[in-house]
């Protein structure tokens, strides 16, 4: 799946980077960002789980 983080709404809560920390980080202003090679997709079931958990729903998955 692919995933899209919407960095106009997010808030830097985090949730995503502690729910799926394989995937996610946050970027020098605390911002959600993706890990290096995470930019094409994952598998990570987890992914969907930190899309859930995100409070403002900034990130988006798409199959691929």
């Amino acid at each position: 799946m692919r995933i899209t983080i919407d960095t106009d709404i997010c808030i830097g809560s985090g949730q995503c980077a502690l729910t799926a920390p394989g995937v996610f980080t946050q970027d020098d202003d605390g911002l959600s960002a993706l890990l290096p090679g995470k930019e094409d997709g994952t598998d990570d079931p987890l992914a969907r789980e930190a899309a859930r958990a995100c409070p403002v729903q900034a990130i988006s998955l798409t199959e691929v």
